[in-house]
Order: C-alpha cells, then structure tokens, then sequence
C-alpha cells in the first residue's frame, strides 16, 4: 500500500495515469469517468449540497461540485494531494490525515447532504470498511446518502473472474468490495455496475 509519501510523490500524475487506464478499459480504472459522473449528477439534484469527500485526492470530482455551488469538506493523507486541490478549491474545508484511523475534529462536528468516496476505501479490510460506513452514516442529515464510487463486484465470483483476467497486474495490498457481502451489514445499498471492475454503492441515511 502505498503510504502518505508514496501518494506525494505520485500527485502530479495522479490524474494522467487514471485517465490512461480509464482510456484503456484497463483495471484498475476502468469506468472511472462514468462513475464519477454518476456521483456528480446524484449530488448536483441537490442543488448547493454539503458534501464530504473521503480522500478526495487532487480533487478531480471535488472540484466541479466546488464549482456548482456545493459546500465541500473533505480529508485525504497527503500533503501534495491537499495543495493540489486546495488550489482548485480555495474556499474548500479540507484536512490532512489518515481516515482509516478517524476523521478530523471539525468533520465529526458537521452533518452532511452528501458523504462521497472515489477510489479511496478499498484501503480498508472489510471489517473496518463496515466500521467506517457506520460512522459515515452518523454524520449525515436527514434524507442524505452516502455515495462510493470504487473497483468493486456485485459478486465474489466477479471479483475472482477479474484477478485472474488481470493476472500479475492485480493489487494484493487492496481489498475491494463485493456487493453481495456488503448487503449483509447494509441491506439497503444499492449497487450500479459501471465495468466489469467499477461499480457505485449507494446508502441512503
């Protein structure tokens, strides 16, 4: 896993190499685009909506929501990431830190329209994801949804099908998620499938 130095050192062609692999159709970014454009018309219904972004990174779908009118908050680790954004985003709320080991003080403190992740919780196992849903769940406001964008699979067939596909290429140190489990611990999610390794899980609180 690459950690907050790994992510510095890769900022300035962060966007360059997702978008080579979303051009390409090729794990791990493959539908990347539709995904975060599915997040970006949910969240611009609202209209001005409060929103937190979970790692957020260089700010790729932060931004054009910044710029429609909506109110961003959000935490990522890395330094270089933050600036980047922040460069994009000047009147954003964005904090430094881990998420895997909690959210800021003042992101605790606010309630939420919209709670969105792209890419950033297949950092935590499984377990922790559920954990850390859980959490989210309380810092919405009534009738907000919590929207992740990420490689995920409706099963875990899928998700073997596409390690395999992938062969050496595939990331051991990341843990995606699968549908069908995560409706065990939440019922309610919805999931829309964007390739055959990017997909959108929706929790409405």
């Amino acid at each position: 896993m690459l950690d907050n130095k790994g992510f510095d050192l890769w900022a300035d062609g962060y966007d360059k190499a997702v978008g080579l692999s979303d051009e390409e159709k090729s794990y791990p970014f493959a539908g990347y685009k539709e995904v975060l454009g599915r997040i970006y018309q949910l969240v611009m219904v609202k209209g001005r909506a409060k929103v937190l972004d979970i790692g957020f990174g260089t700010g790729t779908l932060t931004a054009k929501l910044y710029e429609g009118g909506c109110e961003i908050w959000g935490q990522d680790f890395s330094e270089r990431m933050i600036e980047l954004a922040k460069a994009k985003m000047p009147g954003a709320r964005l904090f430094q830190g881990d998420f895997s080991r909690g959210l800021a003080g003042p992101i605790l403190s606010e309630r939420y329209d919209f709670i969105i992740a792209t890419y950033s919780l297949h950092h935590l196992t499984d377990s922790e994801k559920i954990s850390f849903i859980n959490t989210l769940t309380g810092l919405l406001k009534e009738g907000g949804a919590i929207l992740i964008g990420d490689v995920a699979f409706e099963s875990r067939q899928e998700l073997e099908q596409c390690r395999q596909q992938v062969g050496e290429g595939w990331d051991e140190d990341e843990i995606y998620f699968v549908y069908e489990e995560t409706l065990e611990a939440f019922p309610a999610m919805e999931f829309e499938k964007f390739s055959y390794c990017a997909g959108l899980l929706s929790l409405q609180g």
